[in-house]
């Protein structure tokens, strides 16, 4: 459902799981262990701030490089 139109400086749900590289259910259990949080849209379709998006890739990252 990427056909809403979100604020800028945000992404869906979908666009947020391409951009983790996971699955959707990885995003819902991100938001429910507290370490992603809901900016905006409807409980069926979350909005996710870009910034807090990236900053989970980058800690992923350097996790990886670990």
């Amino acid at each position: 459902m990427e056909s809403q139109i979100i604020r800028p400086g945000h992404l869906t749900a979908h666009q947020t799981a391409r951009v983790l590289g996971v699955q959707l259910d990885a995003v819902r259990q991100l938001v429910k262990r507290g370490r992603l949080k809901r900016s905006g849209g409807t409980s069926r379709q979350p909005w996710y701030a870009a910034n807090d998006v990236a900053a989970l890739v980058a800690e992923r990252r350097t996790l990886d490089a670990a």
